[in-house]
């Protein structure tokens, strides 16, 4: 005997609509769920760094590189060093200028930089750099994709954080221990709540007048947002930094 459903009734058929839009809610909740989730998670500095702020950085201009340590006229008194007025005498060593390839290269090496370099170094050595090969958001991504808007050399494939500084040397790279805006800065493994395992790069964008520095940095449960932190003068100390 064949069946028949009995028609809803006026009541039941209301109940049935208003279920059916109660199950076609559920993915848009689902959306707005992961959406806050995310907010929540970029609005903090990553459990693998530490506290921080979850606000966009104050980055440094390309121009700030300069002007961070040492303003444009004192940084052309110091290459233009003497006169040929009678009396006075002309130092030898600062006629010339330190060839560099890179125009913001050449601009520190021979201004901002130009007393602190080291014997011998060539501004124009390998880079290494052949694209950005880091995973996206990873700090490393980061730490080349920051280098690059600033028109700073940065090698593709200098291994995890902590490797950075020996990688930099390998090629050529400056690297000791003073901070100085766009700088990489290597965090070897477990300092300052950088990864146990892979260590950590981070990017200088302030240097200030106490000593202390503020960087740019990111990590991978970040979206490639960046978040920023401040290090005092000791804490600095501590790392190395790799310049140009």
């Amino acid at each position: 005997m064949a069946s028949h459903k009995m028609p809803l009734t006026r009541v039941q058929s209301k109940r049935r609509i208003r279920r059916q839009r109660r199950l076609a809610l559920i993915p848009l909740f689902c959306l707005f769920a992961a959406f806050m989730l995310a907010v929540m998670v970029n609005g903090t500095m990553g459990e693998a760094y530490g506290t921080g702020t979850g606000t966009p950085v104050a980055r440094a201009s390309v121009d700030d590189l300069e002007s961070a340590t040492v303003s444009r006229s004192s940084a052309r008194s110091e290459i233009n060093h003497g006169t040929w007025e009678s009396g006075n005498t002309i130092d030898p060593t600062r006629l010339s200028a330190i060839p560099a390839k890179n125009p913001v290269v050449y601009r520190l090496v021979n201004r901002r930089d130009r007393d602190q370099t080291p014997d011998g170094f060539d501004p124009d050595h390998a880079d290494g750099d052949t694209g950005n090969a880091y995973s996206f958001s990873q700090c490393t991504w980061w730490a080349y994709k920051r280098r690059h808007e600033l028109n700073l050399p940065a090698g593709s494939h200098m291994g995890d954080g902590a490797m950075w500084a020996d990688s930099a040397r390998k090629l050529g790279y400056w690297v000791d221990h003073t901070p100085r805006v766009g700088d990489v800065m290597v965090f070897q493994r477990g300092q300052d709540g950088a990864s146990l395992i892979y260590g950590h790069v981070a990017i200088v964008e302030q240097v200030h007048a106490d000593g202390s520095i503020t960087t740019s940095e990111c990590g991978a449960a970040l979206g490639g947002k960046p978040f920023s932190r401040t290090f005092t003068k000791d804490q600095a100390a501590q790392h190395e930094y790799v310049h140009y």
